[in-house]
C-alpha cells in the first residue's frame, strides 16, 4: 500500500509539473519573443491577399496587426492550406489563425474559438446574364464552391455552425452538380465565362462576391437571397487557455471601442461587426 502511494504521489506531481510546464506556453513564447505568427490566406480578397508589391494586405491581415499593437508585440504571417489552418495540431508554428474561420462542431473538436470578430452572410452569385431570379431556378445547375469550406458543407447538407442563438440553416438548393475549388476566387473565374459555360452559380461570403463585382466580374447576387449567415472566429491551438482568454479580451475591446465596425467598413463598404 505504502508502494503504490509512493507511486500515486510520484505520477501525480509529474502530471501537475508537466500541466504546468504545459499552461501558458503560447502566451509565454509570444511575451519572450516579442513577436506572434498568425496562420491565414495569401489569395482571398479582400480578407487576405497579396498586393503589386507582394505584401500581405486585407481585411483579416489589419486585425492581426491591431491585436498584435494591442499586445505589444510584431506579427508575421505564414500562409498554410486551409485543412492545416483549421485542423489544429499546430505544434508552435503558428499562434493564431486570423482566416474568416467559421466555428463549426467539427472545428470545435481540434481548435479553440477565440472570439467572434465578425459576421458574413453566405450568398448565391450567377453571372449578370443569368435568367435566374430566385434560388430555385439554380435547381438541378452546377454550383461552384471552395473545397474545405462551409459552402461545401452548405450545398452538401452538412453545415453545423457552433455558435449560440442563430437560426435554424435551411437548405432550400437541390444542386444538379456541384464542383469544388482549391481557391476562393477560382470559382468566379469559372462563372465570369458566362451562365452555364461552366458553372450555373456560386455560393460564397457576400464580401467575397461584392469584391469580384467591384474588380469588373461580370456577376450579381440574387436580390433577398442569402443561403446563411455566419459568424466568423480568431483560432488558437488547444494547449493554452491563458493565451485564447488574453486575445478574446481584446477582440471584445475591439469591438467596444468600434475598431472592428471602422475595419469591416473600410474593406467591405458596410459594417458587418454586430449580427
Amino acid at each position: 500500500m505504502r508502494k503504490l502511494f509512493v507511486r500515486l504521489a510520484v505520477g501525480a506531481a509529474f502530471v501537475a509539473t508537466a500541466a504546468a510546464a504545459h499552461a501558458g506556453q503560447t502566451l509565454d513564447r509570444v511575451n519572450e519573443k516579442k513577436a506572434m505568427v498568425v496562420a491565414t490566406n495569401s489569395g482571398w480578397p479582400p480578407q487576405s491577399y497579396l498586393d503589386d508589391s507582394n505584401e500581405m494586405v486585407g481585411f483579416d491581415i489589419d486585425v492581426s496587426r491591431e491585436i498584435a499593437k494591442r499586445l505589444g508585440v510584431e506579427v508575421s504571417f505564414e500562409t498554410p492550406d486551409w485543412a492545416t489552418l483549421t485542423g489544429g495540431r499546430w505544434q508552435g508554428r503558428y499562434d493564431l489563425g486570423v482566416g474568416s474561420v467559421t466555428p463549426t462542431k467539427a472545428r470545435a473538436q481540434v481548435i479553440d474559438f477565440v472570439g467572434i470578430y465578425y459576421y458574413s452572410p453566405y450568398v448565391y452569385v450567377v453571372h449578370k446574364d443569368s435568367e435566374a431570379k430566385s434560388v430555385t431556378d439554380l435547381n438541378g445547375k452546377v454550383i461552384g464552391v471552395e473545397t474545405a469550406t462551409t459552402s461545401e458543407d452548405f450545398i452538401n447538407r452538412r453545415l453545423e455552425i457552433d455558435a449560440p442563438g442563430l437560426p435554424p440553416i435551411e437548405y432550400k438548393l437541390e444542386p444538379g452538380e456541384v464542383r469544388t475549388f482549391a481557391d476562393s476566387m477560382l470559382p468566379f473565374d469559372d462563372l465570369r465565362l458566362g451562365s452555364g459555360v461552366r458553372l450555373d452559380a456560386v455560393i460564397a461570403p457576400e464580401q467575397t462576391a461584392l469584391n469580384a463585382i467591384k474588380n469588373g466580374y461580370p456577376l450579381r447576387s440574387l436580390e433577398g437571397e442569402y443561403a446563411f449567415r455566419e459568424p466568423l472566429v480568431v483560432i488558437a491551438e488547444k494547449v493554452d487557455q491563458d493565451w485564447t482568454a488574453k486575445v478574446g479580451s481584446i477582440i471584445e475591446e475591439m469591438k467596444k471601442d468600434g475598431t472592428l465596425s471602422s475595419l469591416t467598413t473600410k474593406w467591405y463598404g458596410k459594417d458587418y461587426s454586430t449580427d
